[in-house]
């Protein structure tokens, strides 16, 4: 064991007040302990424990639901999801740099936080973290990683911010497909200045019937696709698989589950359960479209990218956030 002040060589000596190795530098005399990492900082949760409630959490559980089936405390319950959930975050920001992708489909997906919007508006609240939460999400068509997402208003700030996101993440000329909402087109040119993009737009078009609601939209009869810039490829423009990635996002995400009462209260909590879902779609989780490796077994998204060699577990997810 070497001293961390003058690196010189540490003899032991004895055991600290929580059991942890304790040594003395011969050169220094100065003394120092052996402490094990704390992938949840502070927290006195045994660390099985706290995977049992990542792993309901992840596979679309609530956190009431959570607590009934872990006996763990509501509020250590999200305590452990933002902890997590924030580190999680910052690990994909940095591992999501320069990442090789061809074919990007971008879309928003609609929630709330606190209430919705239009009670905000009845309320005369003014608050900025509550009401609608959109969350933009970026995907590469082919290895099903999620490159970016942003959570925010779904106006031209934000797109501006998620587009950067996503300029960051990929490298070389790609191919970004989104639908007709009107910020995207100046938010491109934006975000990726000088750089080549072939940017395309799919907007759907509606049968109407007498007995619509908002949660079931019409059959689609028709589709109008769009160049923007660059030269893209009419035939790839597309938007389906982002699309069908959020009705996974809806199922393993109880907060972004339509009616009903496990709805996000506070924004923080609401951001670090989708760095949480994030993190866990890509490096832990298999996905049941992509190709087995030479093991037999499906591969996860970050596998398919390039990213790692074999699908993780949540402590290995977790140990390389924390040590991130």
């Amino acid at each position: 064991m070497q001293c961390p002040t003058c690196q010189s060589e540490a003899r032991k000596f004895g055991r600290d007040r929580a059991g942890n190795q304790r040594y003395q530098c011969q050169v220094c005399r100065k003394t120092f302990s052996d402490r094990p990492a704390r992938p949840l900082d502070e927290m006195r949760l045994p660390l099985d424990k706290a995977l049992f409630c990542l792993q309901l959490l992840t596979e679309g559980n609530s956190i009431r639901a959570t607590v009934r089936i872990s006996g763990v405390a509501k509020d250590t319950v999200i305590a452990l999801l933002v902890c997590v959930g924030e580190k999680c975050e910052i690990f994909q920001r940095d591992q999501l740099r320069s990442v090789e992708a061809k074919d990007v489909q971008a879309d928003e997906i609609w929630g709330f936080v606190g209430m919705k919007e239009k009670t905000k508006t009845r309320k005369r609240l003014v608050c900025d973290d509550i009401g609608d939460a959109y969350c933009f999400v970026a995907i590469e068509r082919a290895s099903k990683l999620i490159l970016a997402w942003h959570l925010g208003k779904r106006d031209q700030c934000d797109t501006r911010i998620f587009l950067s996101e996503v300029e960051r993440a990929t490298r070389g000329r790609i191919q970004l497909s989104t639908d007709g909402f009107r910020p995207y087109p100046p938010a491109v040119q934006f975000a990726f200045g000088d750089r080549p993009v072939d940017h395309g737009t799919l907007v759907k078009e509606y049968a109407t019937k007498a007995d619509d609601h908002r949660y079931s939209p019409g059959e689609v009869v028709g589709t109008i696709k769009t160049p923007c810039c660059g030269n893209p490829d009419p035939n790839a423009i597309c938007t389906s698989h982002v699309e069908r990635h959020n009705l996974t996002m809806r199922m393993q995400n109880r907060r972004m589950t339509r009616l009903t009462n496990a709805f996000s209260k506070k924004w923080e909590n609401h951001q670090a359960a989708l760095g949480l879902y994030f993190a866990a779609y890509n490096f832990v989780r298999p996905h049941g479209t992509l190709t087995k490796n030479a093991d037999g077994r499906k591969t996860t998204p970050a596998m398919q990218a390039g990213l790692t060699d074999y699908p993780w577990s949540l402590l290995e997810l977790l140990q390389a956030a924390s040590t991130h």
